[in-house]
């Protein structure tokens, strides 16, 4: 099935992209650069997404760049598989867009740069079409940051502390001066060699900034630019025991990378003073980055701290990071939600400088919008009931042709067989039905989809008092083309030929949590949804023998489905992606 080409949305407007056009329009920059800089401690979450697409996005609006920087200055936290992770979510959610941002770090591009007034340029030309963007590391500028540091204590600008941590959190509190703060510029230089060289021991000694004892702003108040961890480094290994603190390393990273425009979120906005003093402390070449805020999103019926997150993974009330119940990007697409979709909603909800709650009914909305115009739709029975057809002979075939996608003209249709036995869902036969009930009871009738109307004459009890089976009579003048094609029938359900279907493990994700803000009372896990997930067994139609991973698929009159990796030779397995309407919102109105 050809698909819609995958492309974004245009662009939005938003304060952000009005100061990068006025800095364009001004010539203030050569060239736009923007970076998404993760630290590699967890993987990605859709918080991440709105990030992701405004930092790319930027880029592509105003033919710039975007760097995919793994800022990775705590080497006790971070890991090589979440850097892998965190390059594979980028890679899928920019995928379709990526080769048109200028300049992009990708595989097999070359020169790695070189050095223009001390930083590196990275403007490598156009990436060609499909290719896979490669991070940069704040690890691989250690020596520089190093350098750096080394000039802000012959500056007298920095110097060693001997204080621990509680103490120094204590002294910065309160507005002290640290006993160490005015050391000569020798000694602080010659402590700092010897911390570089692992003489000291872990958190007996750290390298801060001489800026404020009682600043307004505590983050100003003598910060830590540097600390003691022996603890190899996942790019680095053992070449370091000294790591820069993300404030120290952050900025540099982005001066030494060319970014124009550091783009972060809210929390970040206090730290701004400090990023705009080492830079300028440092009397670097100009021009110099500066730094943007906006509001981080907030969603509803789910949580977004890395740390809430990681509980729910070590606790194993998750399967793994990328259960497809869980908020990160790995988890959203294990679910067979496509990246276009992911970025609809991330242009859609708007960049503010104001904290908000988006209601989660908007990300399901884009992603029932991208489904409905690409899935194929298909026959399948999650809760299987029998129906025998008795006025049928026990060989009678036929075929059916179903449409597979009314929204798509050129999507044709398929072959469904239709026999004597059928399956149907169980949710579509009640014995004794409330008023309004135009599903399948016992004297009533419903058409079956793309068939015939079929009348209910005998329910068969099983010994334990379930159903065994329906005993119906089929009206073979309904169907389409038929002399009672017109017959009135209210109910219209779905089904399969029991001696064609096939066998498929469908795994009914739900929301994670039952509540819009689960953790408004610090206690996220008492809110856990414990029917988030249920497992069965469906029979499906035939063709799904072939399903694709690349193929998203409507179970008519269910939901949207996609292949699971745990597909094998004769083992199917479906996700549900998304319901075909929003139960919540019901439920809410009660």
């Amino acid at each position: 099935m050809n698909h819609p080409a995958d492309a974004p949305s245009p662009a939005p407007s938003d304060f952000i992209r009005d100061v990068v056009a006025g800095d364009a329009q001004a010539g203030k920059y050569r060239k736009i650069v923007t970076r998404f800089p993760p630290e590699p401690n967890g993987y990605l979450h859709i918080g991440h997404a709105k990030s992701i697409c405004l930092n790319f996005g930027i880029a592509r609006e105003f033919g710039g760049v975007c760097h995919l920087r793994m800022d990775d200055t705590n080497p006790a936290k971070e890991d090589v598989e979440y850097v892998d992770s965190i390059t594979a979510d980028v890679n899928w959610l920019i995928s379709g867009f990526a080769d048109q941002c200028l300049g992009l770090k990708v595989k097999g591009a070359a020169p790695e740069g070189r050095l223009v007034d001390g930083r590196q340029d990275f403007y490598l030309g156009e990436a060609p079409a499909g290719a896979a963007v490669e991070p940069f590391y704040a690890s691989d500028y250690f020596d520089q940051i190093y350098q750096f540091a080394v000039q802000l204590i012959r500056q007298g600008k920095a110097f060693v502390c001997d204080m621990n941590a509680e103490q120094i959190d204590e002294y910065r509190r309160t507005g002290k001066a640290s006993p160490f703060r005015d050391r000569s510029v020798e000694e602080n230089l010659d402590l700092f060699t010897r911390m570089k060289n692992g003489e000291f021991p872990e958190g007996s000694h750290t390298l801060r900034a001489k800026i404020s004892v009682d600043a307004p702003n505590i983050w100003m108040r003598d910060p830590l630019i540097y600390r003691i961890r022996h603890v190899e480094h996942h790019h680095t290994g053992a070449a370091w025991c000294i790591y820069p603190m993300y404030d120290f390393a952050h900025c540099l990273s982005d001066y030494i990378e060319g970014v124009t425009h550091s783009i972060c979120t809210l929390e970040f906005e206090v730290h701004r003073p400090l990023y705009d003093w080492i830079l300028e402390a440092l009397n670097l070449p100009r021009p110099l980055p500066h730094q943007y805020e906006f509001a981080r999103l907030n969603l509803t019926y789910t949580v977004m701290s890395k740390r809430k997150l990681m509980q729910l993974v070590n606790e194993r009330l998750v399967s793994g990071w990328d259960d497809p119940r869980m908020p990160t990007i790995s988890g959203i697409r294990r679910r067979g939600v496509h990246a276009r979709a992911l970025r609809d909603f991330a242009y859609h909800i708007g960049i503010t400088k104001y904290d908000g709650l988006t209601e989660v009914g908007v990300l399901d909305h884009a992603i029932r919008d991208d489904l409905n115009r690409i899935a194929l739709r298909k026959l399948a029975v999650l809760r299987p009931v029998k129906i025998v057809l008795t006025n049928l002979d026990a060989d009678y075939f036929e075929e059916f042709d179903a449409v597979n996608n009314p929204a798509d003209p050129q999507g044709g249709t398929r072959k469904v067989p239709f026999t004597r036995e059928l399956f149907i869902d169980a949710d579509d036969f009640m014995e004794v039905p409330p008023p309004k009930y135009f599903r399948l009871r016992p004297g009533g009738e419903v058409r079956l989809k793309y068939g015939y109307i079929i009348k209910c004459e005998e329910v068969v009890k099983a010994a334990d008092g379930g159903i065994a089976e329906l005993r119906c009579t089929v009206d073979l003048t309904t169907k389409r083309g038929g002399v009672n094609e017109g017959r009135k029938c209210k109910g219209t359900i779905h089904w399969v030929s029991a001696s064609h279907a096939i066998d498929a493990e469908v795994r009914l994700y739900d929301r994670l949590f039952t509540v819009p803000e689960p953790d408004a009372e610090g206690n996220f896990k008492a809110h856990l949804n414990p029917h988030s997930l249920e497992v069965v067994t469906a029979k499906c139609e035939p063709s799904l023998a072939a399903a694709s991973p690349e193929e998203r698929y409507q179970f008519e009159r269910l939901a949207y489905f996609a292949l699971d990796p745990d597909t094998k030779p004769g083992h199917l397995v479906f996700n549900r992606t998304i319901t075909l309407k929003d139960a919540w919102a019901k439920e809410q109105k009660k």
